[in-house]
Formats: C-alpha cells, structure tokens, sequence
C-alpha cells in the first residue's frame, strides 16, 4: 500500500492530500529513508513522520486490506515515539 493511503487510512492524517504534501516537502520517512508519496509499505516498516507539531515514529504491524474502522485503526500500527517539534 501507498505510504499516503496509509497514512490516510489509519487517521494518521485528516486527508490523502495532507499525507501526499508532506511526503512532497520530506517529512515522512520509511526505515530511514525520505519517502515519496508512492513508496510502498510493508509489515514491519518503520514509518516517521513530522505532522501537527510533532515528530512521530510508528511501526507498522499488518497493512489494511481496505478501509479502516477510526477505532480499529491502532491495531494496525505500534507508536514507538511522539515528541513536540520545538521551534
């Protein structure tokens, strides 16, 4: 699945196109790397992510096969780190 669909789908993100923007401008890595928008996402990658005023690092447990429940979302994925970006 597409780094920008995941994020969407498990609420990570308000919208596709916010997740897309952010891949744009550098600020979602896969296991280290920048990621583009289209860059694939398996079980066990490590996803980090700078949105809404915090640094994020999650690890994707398993891959949603379609949509995704709001309360079912975190089953998904582990936060491994959620730190404030300071300015």
């Amino acid at each position: 699945m597409r780094i920008d669909l995941l994020l969407n789908k498990l609420c990570l993100t308000r919208t596709r196109s916010i997740a897309k923007t952010a891949c744009d401008k550098g600020l979602v890595g896969i296991n280290g790397k920048t990621a583009k928008a289209s860059s694939e996402v398996k079980a066990g990658d490590l996803i980090h992510f700078q949105l809404y005023g915090f640094d994020h690092e999650i690890r994707v447990e398993k891959v949603p096969a379609g949509n995704v429940a709001k309360k079912d979302a975190a089953t998904y994925y582990t936060l491994l780190s959620r730190a404030e970006i300071e300015s």
